[in-house]
C-alpha cells in the first residue's frame, strides 16, 4: 500500500487538537495543495479564508450548531463557492458593453454556476485535507457553515455571489490520539455499473445490520431510519440549513445585469 492510499485509509475526522499553532510553512503547503486541485475550466471558482482570530472561532462554534470543539482548532479554513471574482473581472473587461454590442443578454450567476463553484470549492478542500494529513494535521469538515447565511455573510464580509460551502477545523493530532475508524457501507450498496439502482428492502436490512444498536423505545422511535431522520435530516439544524440555503439562492437567479 503506497503512502497516498494509506493516508486515505487512515484519515479520520479530528475534533481534538494539540495545543500548538499550525506552522506557517505547513499552512502554506496545505493552501498550495488546495489551489492545485482540479477546477472547472481552470477558473478556480472558489476562495479560501484563513481564520485564526479567537473571537471569530468562538462565534463559529456557536453559529455552526453549537459545537465547542470548533473554537479549539488552531486554524479554520473557510471554502467559498465564488463567482464574484469572475463577474468583477467581467466588469473590468467591459463584458456588459460587449454583450450589448452583440445583442446578447448579460446575466448574473445562476444556480448552475453555484453548483459548479461548490464542486470546485469542495475538491480544493479535500486536497487541503489530504495534504494536511501528510503533515500530521487532522481536520473536521463543518457542513453547518451553510446555516445562518446572513450571520456568516456579515462576519466574513461576503459579497453577493459567494457562498460558504465548507469549513475545515484543523490542528495537529494529539500525541495520545487513538484513531477510531467508522465502518462504511459495503460498496455494493454505493457503487453501481452503468446505471443507478434503487435498493430492495432486504438489501436495506443487510446494509444497516451493523448499525443502530440502541434502545429505540427509550428514544421514542421504532428503528434506525426513524432515529437518523430525527437526528439528521429532520433535525433543527437541518431545517435551519434549508432556510439558509434558500435565502442564499435568491442571489443566484441569473438576473439581467
Amino acid at each position: 500500500m503506497n503512502d497516498v492510499i494509506r493516508t486515505l485509509e487512515e484519515r479520520v475526522s479530528l475534533r481534538k487538537y494539540k495545543d500548538l499553532p499550525i506552522k506557517e510553512e505547513d499552512l502554506d503547503i496545505i493552501i498550495k495543495s488546495a489551489t492545485k486541485a482540479p477546477t472547472a475550466g481552470n477558473m478556480q471558482l472558489y476562495s479560501i479564508i484563513v481564520i485564526k482570530d479567537e473571537e471569530t472561532k468562538k462565534k463559529l462554534s456557536i453559529t455552526c450548531d453549537n459545537q465547542s470543539f470548533i473554537s479549539k482548532a488552531p486554524v479554520q479554513l473557510l471554502f467559498l463557492a465564488d463567482m464574484q471574482r469572475w463577474f468583477d473581472y467581467y466588469d473590468y473587461c467591459n463584458v456588459k458593453k460587449m454583450c450589448k454590442e452583440k445583442n446578447i443578454e448579460y446575466n448574473g450567476p445562476e444556480e448552475a454556476d453555484l453548483f459548479l463553484a461548490c464542486c470546485d470549492a469542495l475538491i480544493a478542500a479535500q486536497n487541503a485535507v489530504i495534504a494536511a494529513e501528510f503533515l500530521g494535521i487532522g481536520s473536521c469538515y463543518i457542513g453547518d457553515i451553510m446555516e445562518n447565511y446572513e450571520v456568516h455573510r456579515e462576519i466574513f464580509n461576503l459579497p453577493k455571489w459567494t457562498f460558504p460551502v465548507a469549513l475545515l477545523a484543523m490542528g495537529y493530532y494529539p500525541d495520545d490520539f487513538e484513531r477510531i475508524h467508522r465502518e462504511r457501507f459495503d460498496k455494493k450498496y454505493i457503487v453501481f455499473n452503468e446505471k443507478y439502482r434503487r435498493l430492495e428492502n432486504q438489501e436495506f436490512k443487510e446494509m444497516f445490520k451493523n448499525r443502530g444498536n440502541m434502545d429505540y423505545e427509550k428514544l421514542g422511535v421504532e428503528n434506525f431510519g426513524q432515529f437518523m431522520y430525527l437526528k439528521k435530516t429532520g433535525a433543527d439544524f437541518s431545517v435551519e440549513m434549508a432556510r439558509s440555503v434558500k435565502k442564499a439562492l435568491e442571489n443566484w437567479k441569473g438576473e439581467n445585469i
